[in-house]
Parts: C-alpha cells; sequence; structure tokens
C-alpha cells in the first residue's frame, strides 16, 4: 500500500539532480516569453489578421499536443537526459527559425515546429522526476516544480512585454538563449536517471491496454478544459461584464502572487496525504470558483473567485504527476507522462470550444456548465483513489 509519510528532513532532503532540474525550469520559464506573447507578435510584427493569426496558434497547438507524445516516448526509449536536452537545442532552433520567418507558410511552418519542441522537456522532467525521488517526496518535488514554472513565468511576464516592444529578434533570441541554458544545465549538472530495463519497443501498445491511465486520462482532460476557461472564455466574459482589461490583467496576476507566495508553504502538507484524494478536493475547490463566477459584476468579485480557484490550483498541482508516477511502471514513465500531458494539452483545446458554445446563454449556464465539468473531474479522481492504491503496492 502507498506509504505517503513526510521525509525526514525538509524540501532541501531532496537529491541535488532534482534541484538543478528545478532550476533549470525556473531559468527556462524565466526566459519563455514567446508563447505569451505569440499571438501579438503574429498581428503587430507578421501583419496577420484574425484568421491567420488563429491558424498559426492552432497549428502551434496542435505541435504542443503532439509534443508530449513524441517526448515522453523518447525519454524511454533514449534516455530522460538526452530527451530534456535535445529537445531544448530543437527550442532554440526553432526558436530562431520562427522569429526569421516571414509570410503565412513560413511562419505556420516553424510555428508548428515551435510547439513540436517547447513542452518536450515536460514528459521527460516528470519522468526524471519520478526515478530520483521516492513516491512519498514526489508530491512535494512536483508542486516545487509547478512552483518554479510559475515563479518563471512572472518574470517572464513582465520581461517579455518589454522585449516585445523592441521587435522579434529580441524576444526570439532571448527565448532561445535560455533554452540553451537549461540545456547545458542539464548535460552538465543532471545525470542520466533511466532505469537499466527500460522498455525498447510496444510501449504505447501497453499503455493505451491499461484501462486505468486510460480512465485517469480523461479526469485531467476534464479538468484540463475547466481550468483552460481562466485564459480562453474568462476574459471574454469579463469583458461583457463591464471589467476592463487593465483590471483583469491586475486580478488574474493574483493567481501567480498566491502560488508563489503559497505553494512552498503547503507542500509538506499536502504531501502527507493521499494523491488522489487531493486531486478530487482540488479539482471540487476550482469548480466551486469558476461556478462562483456566474455572480461576478466587478473586479472584486472577480478577485474573489481566482483567490478560490487559485487554492484548488495549487493543491492539484502536484497530484497529477504524482498519480501518474505511481499507475507506471518504471521503464514507462515517460510515456505515461506524455500521455498525461496530451490529455492536459486536449482539454486545452477544448476549453474555447466548450466555452464559447456556453457563452451566449448566459453567466448561470456558462459557469454552471464548466463547474460541472470539473465536479466530473473531481469525482473522477476520488473514484480512481482505491484502484490507483492497489496499483502502487505491485510497482
Amino acid at each position: 500500500m502507498i506509504t505517503l509519510t513526510p521525509p525526514a528532513a525538509g524540501p532541501l532532503s531532496l537529491p541535488r539532480p532534482f534541484w538543478m532540474l528545478w532550476l533549470g525550469v525556473l531559468v527556462n520559464r524565466a526566459g519563455a516569453m514567446v508563447q505569451p506573447f505569440l499571438s501579438v507578435y503574429l498581428i503587430r510584427v507578421q501583419g496577420f489578421g484574425i484568421g491567420e493569426t488563429g491558424a498559426v496558434m492552432a497549428v502551434f497547438g496542435f505541435g504542443s499536443v503532439l509534443s508530449h507524445v513524441v517526448a515522453g516516448r523518447l525519454a524511454d526509449r533514449f534516455g530522460r537526459r538526452v530527451t530534456l536536452t535535445g529537445g531544448m537545442l530543437a527550442t532554440s532552433a526553432s526558436m530562431v527559425l520562427m522569429g526569421a520567418a516571414t509570410g503565412f507558410p513560413l511562419v505556420a511552418l516553424t510555428a508548428f515546429l515551435l510547439g513540436l519542441t517547447i513542452e518536450s522537456y515536460r514528459p521527460a522532467s516528470q519522468a526524471m522526476v519520478a526515478d530520483l525521488v521516492p513516491p512519498s517526496a514526489r508530491p512535494r518535488a512536483y508542486g516545487l516544480l509547478f512552483w518554479g514554472v510559475n515563479l518563471g513565468y512572472a518574470v517572464a511576464m513582465v520581461a517579455g512585454g518589454w522585449f516585445a516592444d523592441r521587435g522579434a529578434t529580441a524576444m526570439f533570441g532571448v527565448n532561445a538563449a535560455v533554452a540553451i541554458a537549461f540545456a547545458v544545465l542539464v548535460w552538465r549538472a543532471v545525470p542520466e536517471s533511466r532505469p537499466a530495463e527500460a522498455a525498447e519497443s510496444g510501449a504505447w501498445r501497453l499503455v493505451l491496454r491499461d484501462p486505468l491511465m486510460l480512465a485517469f486520462s480523461v479526469v485531467t482532460t476534464a479538468y484540463g478544459a475547466m481550468y483552460a476557461q481562466a485564459f480562453t472564455t474568462l476574459p471574454l466574459a469579463m469583458a461583457g461584464q463591464g471589467i476592463t482589461g487593465v483590471h483583469f490583467g491586475l486580478v488574474m496576476a493574483l493567481n501567480g502572487v498566491l502560488i508563489v507566495a503559497v505553494q512552498p508553504l503547503v507542500g509538506n502538507r499536502l504531501s502527507r496525504l493521499d494523491p488522489n484524494r487531493v486531486l478530487a478536493v482540488g479539482a471540487a475547490v476550482v469548480a466551486t470558483g469558476f461556478t462562483l463566477t456566474a455572480f461576478v459584476h466587478d473586479a472584486k468579485g472577480l478577485a474573489f473567485t481566482v483567490v478560490i480557484w487559485t487554492v484548488g490550483e495549487i493543491a492539484v498541482a502536484g497530484s497529477i504527476p504524482t498519480i501518474v508516477s505511481l499507475l507506471s511502471p518504471p521503464a514507462l514513465q515517460g510515456t505515461y507522462a506524455g500521455l498525461s500531458g496530451m490529455s492536459w494539452s486536449v482539454g486545452a483545446v477544448l476549453a474555447p470550444v466548450l466555452g464559447c458554445f456556453l457563452l451566449p446563454f448566459g453567466p448561470g449556464a456558462l459557469w454552471g456548465g464548466v463547474g460541472l465539468v470539473g465536479l466530473a473531474a473531481a469525482f473522477g479522481a476520488a473514484a480512481l483513489g482505491g484502484p490507483v492504491r492497489r496499483r502502487a503496492r505491485f510497482l
């Protein structure tokens, strides 16, 4: 049975390679300014219209969905270290190519390449954590990675606008440079962690025949479809309530501030709990926050709901990769992480479809429907708790 007892020491008891990986993720995300400003770049610099911009973003998203699958399999086949390093070098090259591309066909092609490489570090790093960290400490380790991603993202958002105003060369160049820095740091400071018995072939057949992992992927997709409303339908709905873009941006900044401030304080406590229960409660809290958005009419009300769903997000962050690591055989950590990442990306793709379908029916239908999707994810996570615990006994 899973024994989720706290480790003997504090956070620094995690192995040094983990902290080097964490530092690399922080550096990479601090310079990851192209993705959040990509649509702005396409309109202002490339001169694309809304239709062309949407098409390029869709191609980029399709590449991102595939990247999880490809990188996860490569991490199991050739190793976590080489996959992460190679993926970041490929990201850097894709950044340079896209920054130099002009015209819709070339920009769309380089956007696909960028999408295919930019998320490749995620399944490799998730598998590496599972290799390096014992199960009892994984929720804390994954939570710290989540914290590093958000801390770096806050820096990227502040710096990104400044660099974006100075042209494509600066923005794409900085992003390419930090991707190389991440690759060099991992190659020099993080040893290969792939188990010696890593599977060579047939990995995806094994994963797709795993009903428990497939069921959990549905939970992940549902949660992603709910959570991604924050960056798709929510801005549109709040604009309809008369909340200005400036006020919306300031309120949404609360999300990052709370994550950076709170996550390190609660990570140890959450790591002592059953991850499925943490996920179920966290998803229910996020669902509650989005459901209450139906009653929002001003920035103060929006801030109240953002605080609620951010609290749930902090709980969920470490539990999803922890559960995936418990479901996966050691030799297939990368492949399982890739399927999980793809499931999340599919949910993010479905989010605007769901939100834009419900938006014309009014706030009650929109946020009530989104909340029901989140509650379905919460109930699914709770229902899978027993089978996950039984699976973990034998891995």
